[in-house]
């Protein structure tokens, strides 16, 4: 896969994001490497948000 590593700063996170959004505008076709991309990207740009932006849950 091209371009795959990752994410550890901010930097790291734009890039990944301006990625991501490129296959918003077209959209990979399912199985392609170009999906398969989608999907790692995708899943390392949760795990930083997780990480680096969590969103509390509300208290009851």
């Amino acid at each position: 896969m091209e371009n795959i590593r990752p994410i550890r700063t901010e930097a790291d996170y734009d890039w990944a994001i301006a990625e991501i959004t490129r296959y918003f505008e077209k959209e990979p076709a399912l199985g392609s490497q170009e999906a398969d991309r989608f999907d790692i990207l995708a899943a390392l740009t949760e795990a930083y948000e997780a990480k680096h932006y969590p969103i509390e849950t509300a208290a009851r």
